[in-house]
């Protein structure tokens, strides 16, 4: 299992819980934005968007940087990476419960088309007209 620190995975978690931060790690990955630039798609104060913005810094989803009076955001794959990694054990868990419900399923079909393959029909329906 992969162990991580419990609140950082915590709290990437959290951030990555709200549409709207989510919406902000997709700008940011097309590179550097200003606090203005994050909050423009979305009808909110800047006051609101730093609220969202300082809940990836706590995640250490982003990173920012001030330069003279503007704020500069950036986005840090690591966390992302760490919660990939995170879903990568159940994923894998899933995928193997599934390839054996395949399994057995493929095995149901056989055994029926075995079975059915055995029967011979000795009248159909409508036959003794």
């Amino acid at each position: 299992m992969v162990e991580l620190e419990t609140p950082q995975i915590d709290a990437v978690f959290h951030a990555l819980g709200d549409a709207t931060r989510r919406r902000m790690l997709r700008d940011l990955a097309g590179g550097e934005r200003t606090v203005s630039q994050l909050a423009e798609p979305f009808a909110m104060s800047l006051a609101a968007a730093s609220k969202h913005i300082k809940a990836l810094e706590n995640a250490g989803l982003i990173r920012r940087e001030v330069r003279g009076r503007t704020h500069l955001c950036r986005l840090e794959p690591g966390p992302l990476a760490s919660a990939h990694q995170w879903l990568g054990f159940y994923e894998r868990f899933w995928t193997n419960r599934l390839d054996v419900l395949e399994g057995l399923l493929h095995e149901e079909d056989a055994r029926k088309a075995q079975d059915d393959s055995r029967k011979s029909p000795t009248s159909k329906e409508g036959d003794d007209q």
